[in-house]
């Protein structure tokens, strides 16, 4: 059983300039996680403390925060890992407005969510689909099935510095999040819609330099940068760069054809 006090430095206010961490003292309990301190300095010394939470088993993403300056989980981050008599300072995310206390507005994820063109998929074949089922490869599904891990705690977001940054971006940068959901569409083998444009030019997909930031946060250890974000622009680069496409593309806006094999000369 763990004995003495622990000592929680939590962040108090409603904006960030005028906000500053208070200190409370708790009795320590074995087995507990922050936020079920947090849960009793709000029931005994703080009751206007605001913290948002959900499940409280790390799967509904809503209680993350920044613990010792790391973006964590607050119920799957457990109190025995931390030293005995080690100040613990709980914050909220840094990369969005704070509306009180720990709670802060995530309202851009949202509105981005809005941006992501809906799964389209491709006709059924009769033949081959008689049942009425879609066919997929089992390797198709594990991949999408990855993405779909994500349970939108917004913690790689906050540690992304491109979003930290609204004079290169302003709105018009997704974020590793909503990679990770445009990488799950445009790799799923039955979607038939190209969101390679909407990636280049308003999603920002070319000003993540992927430093694997958002990697390293993930709480469900989703390979963002190169599962998700690598590939896409890959995608993005072949379909806006690539030489012979450009040639293509120069050939269309003039009205011409272009010739069948670019690397044979027509006969004089």
């Amino acid at each position: 059983m763990a004995t003495g006090d622990v000592i929680m430095l939590v962040w108090r206010g409603e904006n960030r300039d005028e906000g500053d961490f208070q200190e409370f003292r708790v009795a320590a309990q074995e087995g507990e996680v922050v936020l079920d301190v947090i849960h009793r300095i709000q029931a005994t010394q703080a009751g206007d403390l605001a913290v948002r939470w959900n499940c409280k088993a790390g799967r509904c993403g809503s209680c993350s925060a920044e613990i010792n300056g790391l973006p964590r989980l607050m119920c799957m981050t457990r109190m025995n890992t931390f030293e005995p008599g080690e100040p613990i300072r709980v914050a909220p995310i840094t990369a969005f407005p704070v509306v009180k206390d720990l709670v802060t507005d995530v309202s851009f994820n949202y509105e981005m969510a809005k941006k992501v063109p809906a799964f389209t998929p491709r006709p059924k074949d009769p033949e081959t689909e008689a049942d009425g089922h879609y066919r997929m490869q089992q390797e198709d599904i594990e991949r999408v099935q990855e993405f779909r891990r994500c349970i939108e705690c917004f913690m790689c977001q906050n540690v992304c510095h491109v979003i930290r940054d609204p004079h290169v971006t302003g709105r018009a940068f997704a974020g590793p999040r909503f990679f990770v959901r445009y990488a799950e569409l445009e790799m799923h083998p039955l979607d038939t819609s190209d969101r390679r444009e909407l990636l280049r030019q308003r999603m920002g997909i070319g000003l993540c330099n992927i430093t694997k930031c958002c990697t390293e946060v993930c709480p469900e250890d989703i390979h963002i940068t190169d599962n998700a974000i690598i590939p896409l622009k890959e995608r993005v680069a072949d379909q806006r760069y690539d030489p012979i496409r450009r040639i293509a593309r120069r050939f269309r806006r003039s009205g011409s054809q272009p010739p069948d094999d670019p690397g044979t000369v027509a006969p004089s």
